[in-house]
């Protein structure tokens, strides 16, 4: 289990690497609102968004490694910790000093992952155990939510849209979590290649990649990066409870639970209003304004 909280843990500080990389690297493109193929290709000739890809993959692998070493319900919590990851990596790159407020919100959302962490208590599950019937209907409980927060959200207009994408972006994290979780399963009992989920992720992970990109050019980081901090590890509970039969404490611990969940969007509030996440301002080291960046929360 502690192998699985140190991979956890890389795997954040790897996928915001690759934040504050893309944001660098983004800086130099026009903020239309959304993505296009234009833009993808100045992007891929800029060795900061190229890094940005590297420390993705990097990121994924590690999360699959924690993931085929401890339960969903374990994993994708501990990820939350990426957008602190951010923050003291932004300082870094752009030159700029943390205040108050930041160390706060770092303090606070570290504290809430560890409160949220100890009264789930997380254990027991099986992906392979789970039924070809209940894989069928989360996949399309899934599906359905997440089409319809897209749909709705292209109907909105900046921080409204920004915000249902965002949710959006976190479900299909914390599915693609799930879908790992079932695909190395698979392959520790020698059926990997023959697995459903290995093909299944080469659409969902592109899938996500696109999503994600789309909510963080909608509006600003505060809009869209609470709902896509927290649906992420809010799905990953659904799927570890009434798919893979994991275990969390009830009773009593729920009133911690909804403290740590408390404490995490708080900080996440905070920490997203922070000028260092943010990218507006191209002629400044330290900019402002609205996101658009890369961060996977899967």
């Amino acid at each position: 289990m502690a192998l699985s909280v140190v991979l956890a843990v890389l795997a954040a500080m790897a996928n915001a690497a690759a934040s504050v990389l893309q944001r660098k690297a983004a800086r130099n493109e026009p903020e239309d609102g959304a993505l296009s193929l234009k833009i993808l290709l100045d992007l891929v000739r800029q060795p900061a968004w190229l890094g940005g890809i590297g420390s993705i993959l990097t990121g994924f692998a590690l999360q699959v490694a924690a993931l085929a070493t401890g339960p969903i319900l374990l994993i994708q919590p501990i990820l939350i910790v990426e957008l602190a990851f951010t923050l003291l990596l932004s300082s870094v790159v752009f030159h700029a000093q943390l205040h108050a407020r930041e160390w706060i919100a770092i303090l606070g959302m570290s504290g809430g992952v560890a409160l949220l962490l100890v009264s789930l208590a997380p254990s027991g599950g099986d992906p392979r155990a789970a039924s070809g019937g209940q894989w069928a209907l989360g996949c399309g409980v899934t599906a359905a939510v997440v089409a319809a927060l897209v749909l709705t959200g292209h109907r909105l207009r900046r921080e409204r849209r920004a915000a249902c994408l965002g949710v959006a972006a976190g479900i299909w994290f914390g599915f693609t979590a799930a879908l790992v979780s079932g695909l190395t399963a698979e392959f520790a009992a020698g059926n990997g290649f023959r697995a459903w989920q290995t093909y299944a992720l080469l659409v969902a992970g592109p899938a996500g990649f696109f999503l994600l990109q789309n909510a963080l050019r909608a509006g600003r980081l505060v809009a869209s990066q609470p709902g896509l901090t927290l649906s992420n590890p809010l799905a990953a509970v659904g799927w570890g409870v009434a798919v893979f039969g994991e275990h969390v404490r009830g009773g009593a611990w729920f009133a911690a639970d909804l403290a740590g969940v408390a404490a995490i969007v708080a900080s996440t509030v905070l920490l997203a209003r922070s000028p260092l996440l943010q990218s507006n301002d191209r002629d400044d080291e330290a900019p402002t304004g609205s996101v658009d960046s890369l961060s996977v929360e899967s």
